[in-house]
Parts: structure tokens; C-alpha cells; sequence
């Protein structure tokens, strides 16, 4: 079969290259192929009642699929360049946001309006931030919730389907440079293209190092975030979240110098499992729709570490941290606060008698003996410094889950087109390691489709 274009991966840069490229080019033949399922059919077993933790699903129906690891999440689409990747050094600042904003316009075309986009700008909070030695980053965030974020890609897919071939449960296996165009192999066959646009996501770190490796593209080391997911009354929070509902604070830590920042908010959210490539770390959600809202909210607090030569392996160094858990676990980990700065473990006792009920089934036990004294010191530290503009947060019931990771594909060598070295292959989203986040991804998918259609 033959293709004009082909797209390797489902997710918010491949929907969106996608969708640009039929709106401006109605007659290109294009294909997507993706390893996860279509979105009806992406189902965790996990249950809470006869499924408990991970099975380990042949593809993990929160990771892969369409929507890629973002349609769970809570739709968060930040605004910004000051977090979320470094789209901008490539296209410039001022194209990444106007591609960001015109992201927005199509997603509240297709279900999303009526949801509300928060500011930083000019909140009293930057102040009290700073005056504790935090600081607030700055962003426009639109939060569409986990069931919005539903309907707004069953809406877009609805539109692309007809239009466009989809190949589901199709992982492509390899790929290769032809004469004029590429070859991508999957077990059903080979398929060429003239382009081919590869947006695999996180979840496909590692066989982007492989293709990279095969077809020597320059890659450079990333990084990788370690750290915990944090879970307490959701009044602790909400007088940040009322009125920014994401807050991105970031920390510098007296003893190491290390920045610890918050990530993914989630006010009034569940903690959820999450599985890359067999290891079972944690996340979080939430839900715009109120009935399905909870009286905890949950956020990330992790610790960005960049290695120097000669290791390499940054994201391995993640996972061997995330096994430690699982091995000891079963899974994740949840320990209360006040046990962890005794130095005890966690109880099923003492987690029950807590004030903050979890909403995440997870294995009692002790943080310390699975995150390194240095990330760990650097996280306790931010939890007393948040503790002086969120009151409470250092309470001994707070509740943290671990681990978890970010992990980042290590950073392809591609330009300001966003394509490497051989003309016509393009590598964007998550899989690029140049975003790191929805509105990123989404917003290099509709600039490479841009590209390809003049």
C-alpha cells in the first residue's frame, strides 16, 4: 500500500497532524497506524473491587490507544512556554502560542466549550510565592476534565474517520528510507509513504531510541523527573485552585540546590496506576462533570535530574526506581507524611485512621527505602515550603504515592521544520523529546502539517 503521508502513533500530535492535513489538503491519502486500541475500547481492568492493580495488558489501555496517554488525563491544555517543552526554540515563541491558541479553538469547536481557561497573570499568588521562596510559573490553562477530554477526541475522531485510514492494535515494528519515501513494517505487511510524521509518544521512548539508532539519527540524553504523587483535602488547595486551577510552583532546595516543581493539579481528583513498558508508577485525573468529583485533590511533586557524561541512561535510571517500588509494593506505594519524616512505614492502620481516604488502592509501606536520600530530602522540603502558602500540606495524613516518573525520549536531532535529516520524516510530540505536554504535542502535529502542505 501506498501512502502520501503516514502517522506512527495516535496520540494529540499525530490526531492533530492528522486534522490538519485533510482540512487543508482534502485529497492527500493518509494513514495512522497505532499499537493501542480505538477510544471506545480503551477500558482498564482496574476496578477497585475484583481488579485491583496492573495485570499487565498486552497495551496499556491508559497509555496507548487514541488520544494517546493524554486522553485519561484531565485535559489539561497549558498555554504557555515556560513549561511543557521547548517547541519554541524551533519554531519561535510567539508561532508556539499562536499554534497553542488555534489547538484550543479546535478542541471547543468539538465539545469543549463552555470549560474555563485560568490565568496566572496578575493573581496576588506570585507574590506570596515568592516571599516563600517558590516561585509561580507562568500560564493560561484550559481544563477540559478527563470527561470532556472524552468527548472532544470522540468528536474529532468521528470527523477523521471517514476521511482517513486508521490502523488500531498495528504496532509498527521498524521502518526504512526508500528512494523516495519511507517503509514502515508492521506484522500485517509493509506499507510506504512519501511522509511519514512519527508522534509516539512517551510511551514509545524506546523504540524511538531504536529507530534512531537504526537509521543514525542524532539523539542527545534528556532527563528524567522523579518524585511522588501527593494526595490531601481538597481545601487545602482551594483557594490556589479556584482561581488557577493548575499551579506550576517551582522550588529550589537549600541543601542540594535541586528545583522541585508541582506538576499535573488535580483539584478534587482520583491517583491513578500507570504502566510504561511494565513498570507500574503513579499519575492523576479529574473530572469537570461534579458527581464524579472527589474531596481530594492530588498533584505531583518531582525532582528533574540531568546526567552527565558518561551515563546515558537517564530514563533507566527512572525505571530502575519505579521497579524498586513495584518489587517491594506490588505496584505503588502510599505512605503518610507524618510516617515518613519518623522514619516509619505506612500501616493499612494507620492510612484507614487518616483524615484523607485514598482513592487509589495501593500497598502501605516506606517511601525511603525506594527514592534516593537526595530526591527525597528535596521533596520533604517543598512539602513544608508549600505548607506556608497552602497551610496543611505538611499535615501528617497527607498521603504520598510512589513513584512517579516522567520519563522523557531522549532528544532527536531534528530542525526547524521539525524533521530530521532526511527530508520528508518528521518527529514530533513526546517522542521528539521536545514537548512535554498536550498543547505542545498537539501544536507541533499542526505545524508539521502546516509544513507538508505549503
Amino acid at each position: 500500500m501506498k501512502y502520501d503521508v503516514i502517522i506512527v502513533g495516535a496520540g494529540p500530535g499525530g490526531i492533530f497532524s492528522a486534522y490538519e492535513l485533510i482540512k487543508r489538503e482534502p485529497s492527500l491519502k493518509i494513514a495512522v497506524f497505532e499499537s493501542g486500541n480505538p477510544l471506545e475500547k480503551r477500558r482498564c481492568p482496574i476496578d477497585g473491587d475484583k481488579v485491583k492493580t496492573c495485570i499487565n495488558c498486552k497495551t496499556c489501555a491508559i497509555m496507548s490507544g487514541f488520544g494517546g496517554a493524554g486522553a485519561f488525563s484531565d485535559g489539561k491544555y497549558n498555554i504557555t512556554n515556560d513549561f511543557g517543552g521547548t517547541l519554541f526554540e524551533h519554531i519561535g515563541k510567539q508561532q508556539a502560542i499562536d499554534l497553542m491558541k488555534y489547538v484550543d479553538e479546535i478542541n471547543l469547536k468539538h465539545g469543549g466549550e463552555g470549560t474555563k481557561l485560568y490565568s496566572t497573570a496578575g493573581t496576588k499568588f506570585k507574590k506570596l510565592c515568592i516571599q516563600n521562596k517558590l516561585k509561580l510559573l507562568n500560564a493560561s490553562v484550559r481544563h477540559l476534565g478527563t470527561d470532556i477530554n472524552y468527548v472532544v477526541l470522540e468528536n474529532i475522531y468521528n470527523e477523521l474517520k471517514d476521511k482517513i485510514e486508521f490502523h488500531f492494535n498495528t504496532p509498527v515494528e521498524n521502518m526504512e528510507i526508500l528512494e523516495n519515501g519511507y517503509r514502515i513494517f508492521c506484522k500485517e505487511g509493509s506499507f510506504d509513504c512519501e511522509k511519514c510524521i512519527v508522534s509516539v509518544g512517551r510511551s514509545g521512548s524506546k523504540w524511538m531510541e531504536s529507530v534512531c539508532k537504526n537509521l543514525n539519527i542524532p539523539t542527545k540524553s534528556n532527563r528524567v523527573d522523579i518524585g511522588v504523587r501527593v494526595e490531601l483535602p481538597a481545601v487545602i488547595f482551594s483557594h490556589l485552585t479556584d482561581e488557577l486551577y493548575e499551579s506550576k510552583i517551582v522550588y529550589r532546595t537549600e541543601k542540594f540546590e535541586d528545583n522541585v516543581r508541582t506538576f499535573c493539579m488535580n483539584p478534587h481528583g482520583i491517583v491513578v496506576n500507570e504502566n510504561t513498558n511494565g513498570i507500574v508508577t503513579a499519575n492523576g485525573h479529574s473530572y469537570e462533570d461534579p458527581e464524579k468529583q472527589t474531596e481530594n485533590t492530588n498533584f505531583a511533586l518531582l525532582v528533574a535530574k540531568h546526567f552527565s557524561e558518561p551515563f546515558k541512561d537517564s530514563n533507566g535510571y527512572g525505571e530502575s526506581i519505579a521497579r524498586l517500588s513495584n518489587m517491594l509494593g506490588g505496584g505503588v506505594i502510599v505512605q503518610r507524611f507524618g510516617d515518613l519524616v519518623r522514619g516509619r512505614r505506612s500501616t493499612e492502620k494507620r492510612v484507614q485512621e487518616g483524615l484523607v481516604t485514598p482513592t487509589l488502592s495501593a500497598t502501605p509501606g516506606d517511601l525511603s527505602l525506594v527514592l534516593p536520600k537526595r530526591i527525597l530530602d528535596g521533596i520533604i522540603e517543598m512539602i513544608y515550603a508549600l505548607d506556608k502558602i497552602a497551610p496543611g500540606t505538611a499535615n501528617d495524613d497527607t498521603l504520598l504515592y510512589g513513584v512517579e516518573v516522567k520519563f522523557y525520549n531522549m532528544e532527536v536531532d531534528i530542525d526547524e521544520n521539525l524533521e530530521s535529516k532526511y527530508k520528508g520524516l518528521y518527529i514530533i510530540g513526546d517522542g521528539s523529546g521536545v514537548t512535554h505536554s498536550l498543547s505542545h504535542a498537539s501544536a507541533s502535529g499542526v505545524y508539521v502539517a502546516r509544513h507538508i502542505t505549503g
